[in-house]
């Protein structure tokens, strides 16, 4: 196997003749990508993607490609001296990203709109927009690296694991690849703001954010509301041993594993949440061993790990730890029972650095006396 090398530009190389696209947010990594960008000598354009009016989308100004942050966005383009776009894909947004997020809380589902929103909006109408540009490359300022492997371009986790967002890109195809560029995936966050802050950038130190960019609040009920007037509806919460517990104030507020806010007491051992069943609107809540997961069907699975066929780790959440695991058809089968498997997140599959792909998760099947069995034989 040849050496695998980082494929994306770095500070000081030369592309003199070349035409970079920028994917420019406002904050601190895509400015330091588009610094970058220019200092190679390419034709550098910043293009920000207006996606909501965030004062009425939830209230509050000032996130990610609205309001402040596009102001900072074309602050650091005059900066830098290159052009700079901006282009409203709100109402696209709101149907490709917000409408589905509220539509799989509704229907009991664990949403994660950042990677509908790399899917659609980013990976998908930005990079055509940069095509149509005559540009050689898009680049963003997303945590992963693109590495060439001896088939082409691969993606890998960052090289600081506390910043790594490969699982919110486990949809993008071999095609998106070949034409993305990532240049922040080889570097700690601390030397990206140095960087800014050495080419005086105002957004160096500007804070980081913290949730979903349509919720910077992390009230996802309130959105769902909002979008959703009668996501409020209550129901029963009822224990996987057919005893009612009492009632819930709305599907909404419940995700898989959870433990905090049933306001049930008096047991004799903690409840979590098991399953929501937006049918009959009942929260389903046992103990935690009736949380455990021998395997999960998924769909619409994107596979990037060519023809890669040995063992792999898959992470069914963002902060989760990878666990092995084996592909049979749509059907993930766990090498040990996995716990807080919730239908509406993604499973996304590991060699060691390299990710080979993903699905989301449809439905899971729990762990039996039979399945036990068999894993330990």
């Amino acid at each position: 196997m040849t050496d695998r090398i980082n494929s994306d530009f770095q500070l000081g190389d030369d592309m003199t003749g070349k035409r970079i696209v920028v994917a420019m947010s406002g904050g601190v990594d895509s400015s330091v990508v588009a610094a970058l960008a220019a200092r190679t000598g390419a034709e550098t354009i910043g293009i920000t993607l207006q996606l909501y009016d965030h004062g009425e989308a939830v209230g509050r100004t000032g996130s990610c490609c609205a309001g402040q942050d596009i102001r900072d966005a074309r602050a650091v383009a005059e900066k830098l001296g290159i052009a700079h776009y901006v282009f409203d894909h709100a109402s696209r947004f709101q149907e490709s990203v917000m409408d589905i997020f509220a539509d799989e809380y509704m229907a009991g589902r664990t949403p994660i709109p950042c990677v509908q929103c790399n899917m659609g909006v980013k990976f998908t109408d930005l990079l055509n927009l940069s095509r149509e540009l005559g540009a050689d490359c898009l680049a963003t300022g997303h945590y992963v690296r693109r590495v060439m492997g001896d088939n082409g371009s691969e993606l890998h986790r960052a090289i600081d694991p506390a910043r790594d967002q490969s699982y919110f890109l486990f949809a993008t195809t071999r095609d998106q690849l070949d034409y993305l560029r990532f240049p922040l995936g080889g570097m700690p966050k601390s030397q990206v703001r140095a960087i800014a802050e050495e080419m005086g950038l105002a957004v160096a130190f500007k804070p980081d954010s913290q949730d979903i960019c349509f919720v910077p609040d992390g009230d996802y009920a309130k959105v769902v509301r909002k979008l959703r007037p009668d996501a409020d509806d209550d129901g029963e919460i009822v224990h996987i041993d057919g005893t009612v517990m009492g009632r819930h104030k709305g599907l909404i507020h419940y995700t898989v594993g959870q433990r905090k806010g049933l306001e049930i007491g008096g047991q004799a051992e903690p409840l979590y949440v098991i399953r929501l069943e937006p049918d009959s609107k009942q929260v389903i809540v046992g103990p935690k061993q009736a949380l455990a997961v021998a395997s999960a069907s998924l769909r619409d699975i994107n596979w990037i790990g060519g023809d890669y066929e040995g063992p792999m780790q898959v992470k069914v959440r963002s902060m989760a730890k990878p666990t092995q695991a084996r592909l049979d058809g749509d059907r993930l089968v766990f090498d040990n029972p996995e716990y807080g498997v919730s239908p509406g997140q993604a499973a996304v599959f590991y060699h060691e650095d390299r990710v080979l792909g993903g699905g989301w998760i449809e439905k899971t099947e729990a762990v039996t006396q039979e399945w036990l069995a068999e894993a330990v034989a």
